[in-house]
C-alpha cells in the first residue's frame, strides 16, 4: 500500500501566477522525492504603493513516502 503525505507551500514571483507556481514546484521537487501533483490551493498578491510587486501561490503538494522510509519509522 503506498502512503501519500500532502504539505502546503507558499512560493512567490515578481513575473507571474504562473511562475510563482513553476517555482513552487521547482523548489518542492529539490527536496522531496516521489512528488506526483500539486494543487493551487490559491492565489495572492503583494504590494507596495498600490502596484503589485510580487504573486504569490499556496500550493498543496502530493507525495508517495519511501516504502524503506515507512519500515524504519
Amino acid at each position: 500500500m503506498a502512503l501519500v503525505k500532502v504539505i502546503e507551500v507558499i512560493a512567490s514571483s515578481e513575473l507571474s501566477f504562473d511562475d510563482a507556481v513553476k517555482n513552487a514546484v521547482k523548489e518542492v521537487c529539490t527536496t522531496i522525492n516521489h512528488v506526483d501533483s500539486v494543487f493551487v490551493k490559491d492565489f495572492k498578491v503583494h504590494l507596495q504603493d498600490g502596484e503589485i510587486k510580487s504573486y504569490g501561490a499556496i500550493c498543496k503538494v502530493s507525495f508517495r513516502i519511501d516504502r524503506e522510509l515507512q519500515q524504519q519509522a
